[in-house]
Order: C-alpha cells, then structure tokens, then sequence
C-alpha cells in the first residue's frame, strides 16, 4: 500500500467519524423533540379528559387523569435530563441550542398544564351530586373547548416549527381571558342571588381560573416556539382579556 493511499484511507475514516457523530447529533435532537411532541400529546388528552370527568361527573376518568399526572411528570424529567445531556455533550450554539433550550423550556409549561388537569379533575368529586346552573357548566365547557384548540394548534406549531401559527395562538390568548371574566360575572351574581349555590360556583371558578392559566402557559409555549424559529422573542405587550380584579356583581333586586 502506498503512502498516498494510506493517507486517503484516514481521510476516509476521519469523514465517515464526522459523518456519524453529525448523524448521531441530529438523532438525539430528532428524538428530544419527539419526547416533547409526545408529552404534549399525553397533557392535551389529560385536560381533555380532566373537563369531560367534570361535565360527566364520571369519577372513574377523574381517577385516570390524577394518575396520569406521574407520566407527564416523568417526561418533563426525562426531557430536562436529555436537554442538559445534549448541551454538556455537544455544546450546540446558534439554532440547535435554541430547539434544546425550547424543549426544555416547552416540557415545563406542559407539566404545568398537566397539574392545573389533574386540579380540575380532583374537583369533579366535590361538586358531581350537586345540583347546578347548566348555563355556568356550558359555559365553561365552551372556555375548556378553546383551551383544548390552542393547545392543538400550539403542538401542530411545535411540530412545523412554524412560527405564524406560534403568533395566532399568542392572540387568541386573550379570548379565553374574556370568557373567564364572563363566566365570573355570571357565577358571582347567582351566589349573591341564591347561597346555596356557592359552593358549587366557587369550586367552579377554581376550575374556570385553571383553564385561564393553562391558556397563558399555551401562550408561554406559542412564545418559546416563535424564539426557537426566528430566534428572537415577540415584541410587544401579550394580549390580556382578565378583567376579573375589576368585577363586581350588580345588586340583586
């Protein structure tokens, strides 16, 4: 073997070392983002499961989704370890560090997502045997129903990097925000109108003001997504609709 040969053949083996290591760079965030997809799909079925054990009064999905809540929290771990494992092991910069740092970020607001589901279910076995005003139930299932679209349209948004859907949920925000400060107009008038419907209204509220907040940790996610694609944040004031603070209930009479 010639000397220029054997000097070809290190060069080849010094590619195909490069080659692999980029192949087995881009596995590992391939699979660090299907770890995020998926945890987003577990949480999106766990609320949706939360408000359907609420509606229904069935205790035995309520049970599933407290239980449930282990498996999201168990991701979200697994996720941070990976994030923190492929930072200390590839020191990625520029768009890799963004999708690394954005899992890692995104699986936090899912997990929180997935406590404020696993609260709504823990209150469907307080108010399931009581009687109450099904305008105030309707309403907060329409108020779920767009939380439960956001988060749909956030994890399509994740999964096409595509950032002008990242904004469209960001604005519609806000939406959910006003229906909660309706559906606590409406439920602070009939508490002041018949006491025996507090109880059920201020376990409702509690429901209706953690459907509020999984709709600003969507909207925590939207932000994430729209970083990890232009790699800058979105400017601007977020669009709010809580006007709650200011509410009080008309005089009954």
């Amino acid at each position: 073997m010639t000397v220029g040969s054997a000097k070809r053949t290190v060069s080849e083996r010094l590619d195909d070392m490069t080659e692999h290591t980029v192949k087995s760079y881009e596995q590992e965030l391939h699979e660090l983002t299907q770890l995020t997809a998926r945890m987003g799909a577990l949480t999106q079925q766990q609320f949706r499961d939360a408000i359907s054990a609420l509606i229904n009064s069935d205790e035995n999905l309520a049970n599933h989704v407290i239980s449930a809540d282990d498996a999201v929290d168990e991701l979200q771990q697994r996720i941070e370890q990976q994030a923190i494992h492929l930072i200390a092991k590839r020191q990625p910069v520029a768009d890799d560090l963004r999708v690394i740092v954005g899992a890692m970020r995104i699986s936090i607001d899912l997990e929180r997502i997935g406590d404020f589901a696993k609260n709504i279910a823990n209150r469907m076995a307080v108010i399931k045997d009581d009687s109450h005003p099904r305008g105030l139930m309707k309403r907060l299932e329409d108020m779920a129903d767009l939380a439960i679209a956001q988060i749909e349209n956030v994890l399509d948004s994740y999964a096409q990097l595509d950032a002008a859907k990242a904004i469209a949920v960001w604005n519609r925000d806000k939406e959910i925000d006003g229906m909660y400060t309706s559906l606590f107009r409406e439920a602070l008038t009939y508490m002041m109108e018949d006491a025996h419907s507090i109880t059920f209204c201020t376990h409702l509220l509690f429901c209706a003001k953690n459907i509020e907040r999984i709709g600003d940790h969507t909207t925590n996610i939207a932000e994430m997504i729209y970083f990890v694609v232009r790699g800058s944040p979105l400017k601007g004031a977020r669009p709010k609709g809580d006007t709650s603070a200011t509410v009080a209930a008309a005089p009954s009479g």
